[in-house]
């Protein structure tokens, strides 16, 4: 199985800053830059030990 990696704040402040450079772009529109930006917020708030 493979290993999950947690989204992290830099990563969906990547994802984000892609969606603004192309708006047209599949990501953009397809609402992945909120829903990568909420899993940032929810990984987070988590305790380190629980991430793992």
């Amino acid at each position: 199985m493979p290993k999950k990696t947690p989204m992290s704040r830099e990563a969906a402040n990547r994802i984000r800053a892609a969606a603004q450079r192309n708006p047209n772009s599949a990501t953009a529109r397809s609402g992945f830059p909120h829903r990568a930006q909420q899993a940032a917020n929810r990984n987070e708030e988590r305790p380190e030990q629980e991430q793992e």
